[in-house]
């Protein structure tokens, strides 16, 4: 008897569609996971109910109370631990309850961390508010133009950064970080969130572990807030989930069924977005108030080659610095904008645009401007649409510019 031939390994889409999906029962079942909401968890009797909180301290996926999670958090953990490549995920409230999780878990007093000057920069508020308070030193570098390797210290614990980073895009040579950072025994995390997982793989690149905001580009539709964190080894999965546990984390059942629904289209939506952002950022090159566009997908970019070998595409963030303008001018023509909307969050089907604080852009390094910079998220409308509407604010806002 002939042997079957191996099954092929599924393309990456395919597997995102069908990570997580509900077995089969009787011949039928749903094809997406049922929202289980849940605040307690029955037991038959004392001895299953001794089994699953042994197990569960033993560091296995299963409940013994509703915070824990059931069905509908299980989906979502597997899709995204199979999106990153990973080995487990944990759910937090937020993009910035995750990265404070793994602050939380990894660092204790008297630790350093070296952490990328682009990063999200609300992180420097639990790092001023929290972390000074407990004892942890957190300094801040460019990895672009400092020595890694001359900044670690015996008491250093964490490398954490963000690729690209906010606001102005510097793509990092996330491989060569990893390397001097393994070889200082550093853990790695980094921030996720501008390539929702798809474009970027993190963790096969030397990081150990993946954070993003599910509130973004996994949601996709701007209707609710989400942290991930995925860890690349039990080591690490077992400190997140002491931390994790005593944190009380949690999310809710209907927040995991909205985000594991994002995911189902998360590759044709980030193809649209990087579609539409590509065309707006090729228009603002060559507009005569802009003088640089802050997008790595341009060959222009300084990041672009790092790009090209470590994404498979880009998200629908474009950023643009005027080349004569003040603060004010920068505000009139945000507020001339017709189709886009002001709001400091992104990673909806909606364009966005928000006027960069200069407190923000001098934190960046990288950042050798004066002039106003205006962030874009490019959403999913007709780009046509959304070029001739920069185009009529240019033109609006000209007096001021």
């Amino acid at each position: 008897m002939t042997a079957a031939p191996p099954r092929k390994r599924l393309h990456s889409a395919t597997r995102l569609l069908h990570a997580g999906a509900p077995a089969l029962r009787d011949g039928a079942g749903p094809v997406n996971v049922p929202v289980v909401r849940t605040s307690t968890v029955r037991f038959e009797n004392t001895a299953a109910q001794a089994d699953h909180h042994h197990r569960r301290t033993a560091g296995e996926r299963v409940a013994s109370y509703g915070r824990h999670g059931l069905d509908t958090h299980r989906a979502l953990e597997d899709a995204v631990v199979g999106l990153e490549g990973g080995h487990r995920a944990f759910l937090t409230p937020s993009g910035l309850s995750a990265i404070t999780l793994v602050l939380l878990a990894l660092l204790s007093p008297g630790d350093h961390a070296l952490v990328a000057d682009g990063v999200y920069a609300p992180l420097r508020r639990v790092d001023s508010t929290l972390l000074q308070r407990l004892g942890i030193t957190v300094e801040y570098f460019s990895p672009t133009h400092d020595d890694l390797a001359s900044r670690l210290r015996p008491n250093t614990r964490l490398l954490y950064l963000e690729s690209p980073s906010s606001l102005l895009y510097e793509v990092l040579d996330l491989p060569a970080l990893s390397a001097v950072a393994r070889d200082h025994g550093v853990t790695v995390a980094t921030d996720n969130t501008w390539s929702g997982g798809w474009f970027h793989q993190p963790l096969s690149l030397g990081a150990n572990i993946s954070i993003q905001a599910a509130t973004k580009y996994i949601s996709g539709h701007s209707d609710l807030m989400q942290g991930i964190v995925v860890v690349d080894s039990p080591a690490l999965a077992a400190k997140l989930s002491t931390a994790y546990e005593a944190l009380g984390l949690t999310i809710g059942a209907d927040d995991a069924y909205l985000a594991l629904r994002g995911l189902r289209t998360l590759p044709v939506r980030l193809a649209q977005h990087q579609r539409n952002a590509t065309a707006v950022a090729e228009f603002l090159q060559q507009q005569p108030q802009v003088s640089r566009v802050f997008y790595p997908a341009l060959p222009t970019d300084p990041g672009h080659a790092l790009w090209k070998r470590d994404f498979s595409g880009a998200s629908g963030l474009v950023s643009f610095e005027f080349r004569h303008a003040t603060p004010a001018a920068a505000n009139a023509f945000v507020d001339a904008l017709r189709l886009f909307g002001i709001g400091a969050s992104w990673g909806g089907y909606e364009s966005l645009a928000l006027a960069a604080q200069p407190e923000r852009l001098r934190e960046h390094r990288q950042w050798t401007g004066d002039a106003p910079v205006v962030r874009l998220h490019i959403g999913l409308e007709d780009p046509r649409d959304l070029i001739a509407d920069l185009a009529q604010a240019f033109a609006d806002a000209a007096p001021a510019l």
